[in-house]
């Protein structure tokens, strides 16, 4: 029984490999396979991966893989925290992990193994989780800090929440406490919510951002609205609401407004409209200045991941350029659902340089599985190796990839 429950772990691995379609020269092997709800991961200077899992698995929500033979497999797993939840990160020496509510670090020893797993500091508390959109994804930039996202529980901040007739609230009471990004020490103990801490605002919701070195700036992925067709026959029909909002990259700097729940970026036009909500009607641009993106997808893909990459084992073509994992949509419906893949946007000067183009692409199982949204798998988190591969989780099988590239 033992070697038939191998085999056929050793032949799930190989179907996932297998099935990733990936540009001339990259490969993929499965790190692990079956592991759970992995969300974001970090890997250490000597290769050792730390992931981040939504649910715990044998009671554990973090576990720390090696790969201790040189064949990129995980041979050596050992598993601690006692929180499930979404954000993780290595810097300086310690191990940072989110739950929805908190934000925990550990310190690492010289061979990245965590000194005191039982007992890790605890450097953020008392953020707002209410049940939509309450993953706390984090990053650190290099001058000490880190940053949280809180996602705001509610589609356009409606008086009541996604229900057609309902006005929009202005001011949005929920930006006081979600809707943004907070910014915190990354040496901190216990650190809550204040205005000083709030670095960013108006993102309805934000999983995949990542620190830019070449322009020492925080670079985020925000989910859009739902529900324009549904709410506003009037102004959108179902093709469009399944293409809009944009999903957007932004720059962010202190202070950043980016608009959520007033506006939203319409990829066709070009520019920013009022919410409906608010007086719109699919034309109408703001009185208000708000932070336009750096670049714009189709809507509902669900931007988790993002990540700069800084090796230097793939082409140059993608050095300092962004990688983003598109979990896929849910609700393009009529239209077919869409996403399910990793893209990469060429980057020069800080700033995109060309269209963006599929890297990684069916995860989902072919073009059947993508239209109908039953997926099987869909990609996460981003994280870079040592040697310049890329890693890729995906939360629902719990596989994740290692993307290499031979000359």
């Amino acid at each position: 029984m033992r070697q038939l429950i191998i085999a056929c772990l050793c032949l799930a691995g190989l179907i996932a490999e297998a099935q990733l379609k990936l540009p001339a020269g990259f490969t993929a092997v499965t790190v692990v396979e079956n592991f759970g709800k992995t969300r974001h991961l970090a890997v250490a200077p000597n290769g050792v991966i730390f992931v981040k899992l939504a649910k715990l698995k044998d009671g554990k929500g973090i576990y720390r893989l090696q790969d201790t033979n040189g064949d990129g497999k995980a041979d050596k797993i050992t598993g601690f925290g006692s929180f499930p939840g979404t954000g993780m990160a290595i810097r300086d020496g310690y191990l940072y992990a989110s739950s929805d509510e908190e934000v925990f670090r550990y310190k690492l020893d010289a061979d990245n193994n965590v000194v005191n797993p039982n007992q890790p500091e605890r450097v953020v508390t008392g953020l707002l989780a209410r049940h939509e959109h309450e993953p706390k994804a984090i990053t650190l930039d290099y001058s000490g800090n880190l940053y949280v996202n809180i996602g705001a529980y509610s589609n356009a901040c409606q008086l009541q929440d996604r229900t057609k007739g309902s006005p929009g609230q202005r001011p949005c009471p929920i930006l006081d406490s979600a809707g943004g990004i907070w910014q915190f020490k990354a040496e901190g103990h216990d650190q809550t919510y204040g205005d000083d801490r709030r670095y960013a605002t108006g993102l309805r919701n934000v999983v995949g951002f990542d620190w830019n070195t070449q322009t020492n700036t925080l670079f985020v992925m925000q989910h859009g609205r739902d529900q324009l067709f549904d709410l506003y026959p009037q102004y959108w029909d179902a093709k469009q609401s399944a293409e809009l909002p944009a999903e957007c990259m932004y720059e962010l700097h202190k202070g950043s407004n980016c608009g959520w729940p007033y506006i939203f970026y319409d990829e066709f036009q070009h520019k920013q409209v009022v919410g409906p909500e608010y007086g719109g009607d699919g034309k109408k641009e703001p009185a208000e200045k708000y932070q336009d993106p750096v670049i714009a997808f189709p809507g509902h893909l669900a931007p988790n991941g993002l990540l700069f990459y800084t090796g230097s084992q793939f082409p140059d073509k993608y050095k300092n350029g962004a990688f983003i994992a598109f979990h896929g949509s849910w609700n393009r419906a009529p239209e077919p659902q869409a996403g399910y893949f990793v893209v990469f946007v060429p980057f020069a000067n800080g700033k995109p340089s060309g269209k963006w183009e599929v890297f990684a692409d069916n995860f989902s199982g072919g073009p059947e599985r993508t239209a109908s949204g039953r997926a099987d798998y869909r990609p996460c988190g981003l994280a870079q190796g040592p040697d310049g591969s890329l890693y890729v989780t995906d939360d629902t099988k719990g596989t994740i990839w290692k993307i290499s590239y031979h000359k």
